[in-house]
């Protein structure tokens, strides 16, 4: 018991020195924002690849486990800021060439949300045309960037049952995945999993909260042969 607490404590201390840092960082004598690479440089250098991974699952909480895995991935420092500024330029042109989608840059890596509306018919699997085109775009925008690992999460509200919603969820992950292999992207890259009703992000008693929680998340982030690249200054 002793040993848990121990562990506990050493974890929420953690958490909030990286709060504070951030939070001194930003409100330095420039007036400017943090950039999410300056952010992603100073969480990875705080915690290295444990403390990543520890940040990973503590800060995804609200962003939900797509934004864990990215945070997860950090390697910080001066290979997290190189990798930051080119997931920068590659999160750019998805927000210009991919209509229906919001897309974030989260640490090191990029988090999309499609609306599960736009993606497919009511308790279906089937892509509609609109996201077949929103799929390609990211399928192009994969090939180019090559070096990343690509998450992609399926997500219902809490109508019906867990027996109907999880294989649902995953079905439409990995109708997503499909899609994109299918315009050649490397399957060996992609990760596929599906929640259900378990990951909430809005208030399921709405219509409209219900709407927001029935999503698709894909999280991409630099793979082993990147983050070596970038510790070499190599990209």
């Amino acid at each position: 018991m002793n040993k848990l607490r121990s562990t506990f404590a050493f974890l929420l201390a953690f958490v909030l020195l990286m709060t504070s840092t951030l939070s001194q960082a930003q409100t330095t004598t420039t007036k400017k924002p943090m950039s999410k690479t300056a952010k992603g440089a100073i969480i990875g250098g705080l915690g290295g690849a444990a403390g990543g991974a520890v940040l990973g699952r503590v800060i995804g909480g609200k962003k939900g486990t797509a934004a864990g895995a990215v945070i997860g991935a950090a390697v910080g420092g001066g290979a997290g800021a190189l990798i930051g500024r080119r997931m920068d330029k590659q999160a750019e042109e998805l927000r210009r060439d991919m209509a229906g989608a919001k897309v974030e840059r989260v640490g090191e890596g990029i988090k999309i949300t499609f609306d599960s509306g736009i993606l497919f018919a009511k308790n279906s699997s089937t892509l509609t045309s609109t996201a077949q085109n929103n799929i390609q775009t990211l399928a192009e925008t994969l090939k180019k960037y090559g070096d990343t690992n690509v998450l992609i999460e399926g997500h219902t509200d809490n109508t019906g049952s867990d027996a109907i919603n999880d294989p649902l969820s995953v079905r439409r992950a990995q109708a997503v995945a499909n899609y994109a292999m299918n315009q050649g992207v490397e399957s060996s890259r992609f990760e596929v999993k599906g929640y259900g009703s378990k990951q909430p992000i809005a208030d399921n008693t709405t219509e409209d909260g219900r709407r927001q929680n029935r999503r698709v998340e894909v999280a991409i982030y630099a793979n082993e042969k990147l983050k070596k690249a970038a510790e070499k200054g190599q990209i």
